[in-house]
């Protein structure tokens, strides 16, 4: 099924944050396989030049064109190397998919984290990656290896270095198993634990996180001077590492997607459009990217409903068809169930609330979750330690 020329599918293979972490592996001598998938699509083994040591810093909801457009704000960001352009986040562009797509190196569909809220499959019942623990067992629902621990197999010293709250967590331990966790209390400390990893071995793969321009975003909206301000305070972070960076070090700067601001003329409260939720056993996803399970029979009749009522709102489709335009990636068979029976991706600056439901998330400024460009483009970004030219 073709998509809408405002949505795009992610160019898994090619240039999507599925193969940083495998190219940048592969700059340590480490391949890593991925079936049809090459192991350097991005060419980081050549623009790395020889490093010894790669961090690799994620800055949550830094998209790419939010950081062209604020280029004044962040000039350390804005002075960094682009070694592949722009990247594409994973279907649906949001954290949890996103986070084990680049910790696996491998589409949603391979990997089995299809959503923000997706159903857990034979049961009534949801999973919320991101207040996930150990139901189900993270190991099980997400059974892949990560490239971290790859890396650590192959004599490469592993770290994650992320907050603490996060440690242990089942999307941690889906995404990131193989590697050493450090906890961190703020920036601060995530530029100083970050560096100290680099450092810790001859040969490093470090991973960072920083979850703070994301939560602004959501919660001011990235039209706000709350939103600008934590922007600075990222570059502030990121000239830090950089200018700590060892001489034979490299520093990769990504992010899991970008974000846009919602009007309240662009949403539509499924908990007050009654033919919408008529027939759905389980609302899942997001407000940007709708999962939709059906009660059994059902399914047709609310897929054409869904997409008569949002006409030209979100693109439609069934779960077949979904699958079938690539915008997961190849699906396992074990996983497609996680999938909705019928699946809804805003276009434009809609967004799919439920005010009822899910009154927290219904009251957010800033959304992604979607294929527009401005959710799905993330910046690729690089500096080197001095040894490196």
């Amino acid at each position: 099924m073709r998509l809408p020329a405002d949505l795009a599918r992610p160019a898994y293979g090619t240039a999507s944050l599925a193969d940083v972490l495998p190219g940048a592996a592969a700059a340590l001598g480490v391949p890593v396989p991925r079936g049809d998938l090459p192991a350097d699509p991005l060419g980081l083994t050549t623009a790395l030049g020889g490093a010894r040591r790669v961090a690799v810093l994620l800055v949550d909801g830094l998209g790419a064109d939010l950081v062209r457009a604020h280029a004044a704000l962040a000039p350390t960001l804005a002075a960094l190397a682009s070694p592949a352009g722009d990247l594409s986040a994973p279907c649906p562009s949001t954290t949890p998919v996103s986070l084990t797509t680049l910790g696996t190196g491998l589409p949603p569909g391979s990997h089995g984290v299809l959503g923000f809220v997706t159903a857990v499959p034979g049961e009534d019942r949801t999973l919320d990656h991101v207040r996930w623990r150990d139901d189900p067992d993270p190991d099980v629902w997400q059974p892949r290896r990560s490239v971290f621990a790859q890396a650590a197999d192959a004599g490469v010293e592993v770290t994650v270095v992320a907050p603490y709250a996060f440690a242990g967590s089942g999307l941690s331990r889906a995404a990131y198993r193989g590697a050493r966790y450090a906890g961190t209390v703020g920036a601060g400390d995530l530029a100083a634990v970050v560096l100290q990893s680099l450092a810790a071995a001859p040969r490093t793969l470090v991973y960072g996180y920083t979850a703070e321009l994301d939560l602004t975003g959501h919660v001011r909206g990235v039209d706000s001077a709350s939103w600008r301000a934590q922007l600075a305070l990222v570059d502030a972070l990121v000239a830090q590492v950089v200018d700590g960076l060892p001489d034979d070090a490299a520093l990769l700067v990504t992010a899991d997607h970008g974000m846009l601001d919602v009007p309240a003329g662009t949403r539509l409260d499924l908990d007050a459009t009654p033919e919408l939720t008529d027939g759905v056993r389980l609302l899942a996803g997001e407000p940007r990217a709708r999962y939709l399970h059906a009660v059994p029979g059902a399914e047709a009749d609310l897929l054409a409903r869904w997409q008569e009522v949002l006409g030209e709102r979100a693109w439609v489709a069934g779960r077949d068809e979904a699958i079938a335009s690539g915008v997961f990636g190849p699906v396992d068979d074990g996983v497609a169930g996680r999938i909705g029976d019928v699946v809804a991706l805003a276009r434009g600056t809609w967004a799919m609330t439920a005010t009822e439901r899910e009154p927290g998330p219904s009251r957010l400024v800033g959304y992604h979750g979607s294929l527009t460009p401005v959710e799905l483009a993330v910046p690729l970004l690089a500096a080197r330690g001095r040894a490196l030219g």
